[in-house]
């Protein structure tokens, strides 16, 4: 959104002013791109306790698992002078939209409800923008998760893997024994996903800041992000070859249909076994990537909403008071597979795997071992993670080896900076 003209601004704000006078006050339209079986669950928690409420929820579904189509959707929808009332975005998406002041102003109910002293401050630096808080944080999520099919893993043997070697080695027995090794679907933001997780696994949270989040070139061309890039060729080896394409929660479905062995997948991914009634350490295994325990790569899912006229401020604070209130986290990411975005919410509730992730987001947030997701815009602004997007999925698809998705990536972040 930065290359927009002060004439495109200018142009922004007249048709959000005009739109206005059209706003509804007993609806919320809501644009989101939660359309997985384990989402949509998880998404009716909300629509349900707005209808409570005695709102009309408007749902807007964008397909799309990384956000981009229903980005694209936004952008035609803003230009047209119709947005909707509150959006689903990740990190600097919401950045890049506050800065053409289109954003509604929260700090009123913010400071009602005290978020400031409940949000944990990575998250806080995506839900505000100059001291105004311009979106509502759902949850927190992480893409360091391998799911397993726990009967595969009895059958063959096979004990949670402790080091990225043992997980290479699981996985080759898995794909020895007729089965998939590692399910996955591929599209450029699932490959950035385990790229992430790489980047943790193999140079820990420091190399991970200095590579992704400070853009440092040294770090970028270096022997470590060679073997990052040299693991990514590992699990190539182990997919199958139809990925090409495929949705993330159909990778998913493979894991719990017993068709593969595992998934290198952000904590999204539980809710698809809820969703299918599978129970944690019974029908499936979830942990940490090995190499990556009591750390994080982060990115939370928040709701901003747009500056739509006075007359639809109160259902705009209605839902985001809905969206903060410890019940719907509560409610909401048991059912979602992520956890809550406040810090004061007891774990008690929560089966094994949320508890584990959020005993990993104390741990993580007292070691310094909590990383912004370059996946999912969290580490650096869109043009940059796009960047990195096309060099990633081109290594992954053979493109290039190692030695070269290394120079490509240094030199392609260089060029969109």
């Amino acid at each position: 959104m930065k290359h927009l003209s002060k004439v495109g601004i200018a142009f922004l704000a007249t048709v959000l002013v005009t739109f206005s006078s059209h706003a509804a006050t007993t609806s919320v339209e809501v644009l989101h791109w939660w359309t997985s079986g384990g989402e949509a669950a998880a998404l009716n928690v909300l629509k349900e306790d707005m209808k409570k409420k005695g709102y009309r929820w408007v749902d807007s579904p964008i397909a799309g698992g990384g956000g981009e189509q229903a980005m694209t959707t936004l952008k035609a929808r803003v230009n047209a002078g119709k947005p909707p009332t509150a959006v689903q975005f990740l990190g600097y998406d919401i950045i890049d939209w506050a800065q053409l002041d289109v954003l509604a102003n929260l700090n009123e109910i913010a400071a009602k409800e005290n978020w400031g002293s409940v949000v944990p401050e990575p998250l806080q630096k995506f839900s505000k923008y100059q001291g105004k808080w311009v979106a509502a944080p759902v949850n927190i999520h992480s893409n360091n998760w391998v799911w397993a099919n726990k009967k595969i893993f009895d059958e063959l043997n096979i004990q949670e893997p402790k080091t990225w070697n043992q997980l290479i080695a699981a996985a080759k027995k898995i794909k020895k024994a007729g089965y998939i090794g590692i399910a996955h679907g591929g599209q450029a933001w699932q490959e950035a996903v385990m790229f992430d997780t790489l980047v943790l696994v193999t140079g820990g949270p420091d190399f991970y800041r200095k590579a992704l989040i400070e853009l440092d070139q040294k770090a970028l061309t270096s022997a470590t992000m060679r073997r990052v890039f040299a693991r990514m060729e590992q699990i190539r080896e182990l997919v199958d070859e139809n990925f090409s394409g495929r949705d993330w929660n159909l990778a998913t479905a493979m894991v719990i249909e017993g068709k593969a062995g595992l998934q290198l997948m952000g904590d999204w991914a539980k809710g698809e076994f809820l969703n299918a009634g599978k129970v944690p350490g019974e029908d499936f295994l979830c942990f940490r990537t090995p190499g990556t325990d009591n750390q994080l790569v982060f990115l939370a899912d928040q709701f901003a909403m747009f500056e739509v006229g006075k007359d639809a401020q109160e259902a705009q604070f209605a839902l985001a008071s809905s969206i903060m209130a410890p019940s719907f986290q509560i409610a909401f990411n048991k059912v979602k597979g992520s956890v809550p975005a406040r810090t004061d919410i007891s774990d008690a509730e929560f089966d094994s795997c949320a508890q584990a992730g959020m005993e990993d987001l104390v741990q993580a947030g007292k070691n310094g071992g909590m990383v912004g997701s370059l996946a999912h815009g969290h580490a650096v602004p869109a043009a940059i993670k796009n960047a990195a997007y096309d060099v990633i999925t081109a290594h992954f698809n053979g493109e290039y080896n190692a030695a070269q998705a290394t120079k490509e990536l240094a030199e392609a972040i260089a060029d969109a900076q």
